[in-house]
């Protein structure tokens, strides 16, 4: 044999011992490990990927989650004035969409099919700040006053409607006024614009640093969505069009058993051990440094839900808050809103040991 044709022979021979090397390093190719280019490529876009309320997606990304269970998760966030990211899944920019479950009533109603396919918390993560001084116990003390919401129409407008209602006041006996989040609502409250505004973290960290207002209701536990909207109102989740759930049952499978892990994980870590996975401009901004972020969190960690199962009665509440906003015009089938299949499933797996160690 010629040289050259011997040292090409080498060549190939090692080169097919590297590839059987590599090929053992990823058996069952759904390991930590593996690299993005052999997992399929799912997106999933968030809205508001920095907020509190939303911090899971972010979390089982930098656990490395997705990886260990077979995506490559490619995230996104919502930004003001763009597309929803519910609007986005549904149209087909993304995949999935990390957001309120409420999204799936409100689809049906248009005639989309949307489906819940996990849910992360079972209580809306908001609170009532109100003005100091002004005295605000209940929304009852909402009489002949202003009341800040995101938007008018937005789930901040449903969710205080439903709290009015719930204290015996109609629309006409207070007014609501669309104040934003952060600044502007911050801005609101300090010039007397509105009495009480509904937000979350950290603007509701910067409220307080600030001594203008105090947290009069707190829907950011499950015991606060209990006591103040008569039940869990689940909010954030991963939503998904039903055609892409029935095109993709394994992927869909895997990005549920990554958030449910996620779910185990938040519920046995401290505040501060999930800051610490977060990354840097999610937990110190200029409304909250990284101390209050862990402080608030510790406060507001109860609206997590440890196992990604819709909870008891959630979505039946969260209707009756459609229906008294009047976004309810026809016959709602809860049954296909949501599905805890995945999540079952998920549970299973973790309980067998396929689970988490971080």
């Amino acid at each position: 044999m010629h040289r050259g044709a011997l040292i090409d022979k080498m060549v190939a021979l090692a080169a097919g011992i590297m590839v059987a090397a590599v090929s053992l390093s990823v058996v069952g190719a759904r390991s930590a490990e593996a690299v993005a280019g052999q997992l399929p490529t799912v997106t999933l876009m968030v809205g508001g990927i920095d907020k509190q309320i939303y911090l899971p997606y972010q979390l089982a990304h930098d656990l490395g989650y997705f990886r260990k269970f077979g995506v490559h998760m490619v995230l996104s966030s919502e930004h003001a004035g763009g597309v929803g990211a519910e609007d986005a899944m549904a149209s087909g920019q993304v995949d999935l969409a990390g957001a309120w479950y409420v999204h799936t009533i409100d689809f049906q109603m248009h005639g989309k099919k949307i489906i819940d396919i996990v849910q992360l918390s079972g209580a809306p993560g908001e609170r009532e700040m109100c003005a100091t001084g002004s005295g605000v116990k209940t929304p009852a003390d909402w009489k002949d006053k202003a009341v800040g919401v995101t938007d008018i129409g937005s789930g901040t407008d449903d969710l205080t409607l439903y709290l009015a209602y719930r204290y015996h006041l109609t629309s006409q006996d207070f007014t609501r006024i669309g104040v934003g989040a952060g600044k502007t609502l911050i801005s609101a409250l300090k010039h007397g614009r509105i009495v009480c505004g509904m937000t979350t973290q950290p603007t509701v960290n910067a409220v307080e640093k600030l001594g203008i207002a105090y947290s009069a209701i707190n829907l950011a536990s499950g015991a606060g969505a209990r006591k103040w909207l008569g039940g869990f109102w689940p909010t954030a989740s991963v939503l998904a069009r039903a055609d892409w759930v029935k095109e993709h049952p394994q992927l869909t499978q895997d990005v549920v058993d990554a958030m449910v892990a996620t779910m185990h994980w938040i519920h046995t870590h401290s505040a501060a051990q999930i800051a610490a996975h977060m990354p840097e401009s999610f937990v110190s901004t200029p409304l909250s440094t990284r101390a209050e972020y862990i402080h608030a969190l510790a406060q507001d960690k109860g609206q997590f839900l440890p196992d990604g199962l819709m909870p008891a009665g959630g979505p039946q509440t969260v209707l009756a808050v459609e229906k008294l906003a009047g976004k309810i015009i026809k016959p709602v089938d809860l049954s296909i809103t949501y599905t805890n299949k995945y999540a079952i499933r998920a549970n299973e797996l973790l309980a067998k040991g396929r689970g988490t160690s971080h």
